[in-house]
């Protein structure tokens, strides 16, 4: 069962954490993507080069889909598929920051089995196979267990607590950001926040490995609409994120407004 690819993947990345880090941030070469898709470095893809011939020699007849590479139709056919962004928070990196992480997944028959988020720069390795729990550096994870209240501390960009995109207008809570959508997960995952959103198309790249760990860890994760989620689509991206333990993620489901979408 694909579960058992996690020590591969805590491997792997930890070995992508030191090439990453080999490169200096700020001074890293980097360019912008076409069609104002955002920043890439050449840590991004030294990184996924790594990725790709480490995992892909382990395991040759899995399908790929990175941030970093090409996507092709052929992945679809493949039962299994690793869905990889080898840095999410390039921003982050090229910044000198330590909250960009490398994030690994493996997904079979659109079901994450396996996860590894690991933010070198922090020594923070968040990881978690399917039924098998979720942790950091080893310990195990549990989602917090706090409702929506004004001290429950969400993470989400600005634009996501527009009041046009609540029925009632949005929530009185504490509202925190942290630029790795990965990171985002894996900290409701740890229990340090107590929930994540974001309300807009999200790529599959960036929520994988991040979905795994935040139900292995309790908590429950949908797209905006509580739709369950599903991976290596054709068109690899979902209709948006919402992450909590199930009480907190039911309640923030029902006040956001559909017709927002």
């Amino acid at each position: 069962m694909p579960a058992t690819d996690l020590p591969l993947l805590i491997d792997a990345a930890r070995m992508a954490g030191r090439v990453a880090t080999s490169f200096a941030g700020p001074t890293a070469n980097r360019w912008d993507k076409p069609d104002d898709a955002g920043p890439v470095t050449e840590a991004d893809l030294a990184v996924n080069a790594l990725l790709h011939s480490t995992l892909h020699t382990a395991r040759p007849d899995y399908g790929w889909l990175s941030e970093e590479t090409e996507d092709s139709a052929a992945r679809l056919a493949n039962d299994t598929t690793f869905i990889i962004d080898p840095i999410d928070g390039t921003r982050s990196f090229v910044e000198g920051s330590n909250t960009w992480a490398i994030s690994i997944a493996t997904a079979h028959r659109g079901k994450v089995t396996a996860a590894a988020i690991y933010l070198p720069l922090r020594d923070k390795l968040y990881a978690a196979g399917l039924g098998t729990g979720a942790t950091l550096n080893g310990a195990t994870l549990q989602v917090s267990g706090r409702n929506l209240k004004p001290e429950t501390r969400l993470l989400a960009a600005r634009p996501n607590f527009a009041d046009k995109n609540w029925t009632t207008g949005a929530p009185d809570v504490e509202r925190h950001y942290r630029p790795s959508l990965a990171y985002r997960l894996a900290l409701v995952g740890e229990g340090r926040f107590d929930g994540m959103l974001t309300l807009r198309p999200s790529w599959e790249w960036d929520i994988a490995a991040g979905a795994l760990i935040i139900s292995e860890a309790g908590g429950r994760i949908t797209d905006r609409t509580g739709a369950a989620l599903k991976f290596n689509n054709a068109i690899p991206k979902l209709n948006g994120v919402v992450a909590a333990n199930p009480t907190l993620h039911d309640d923030i489901v029902e006040r956001l407004d559909p017709s927002a979408a």
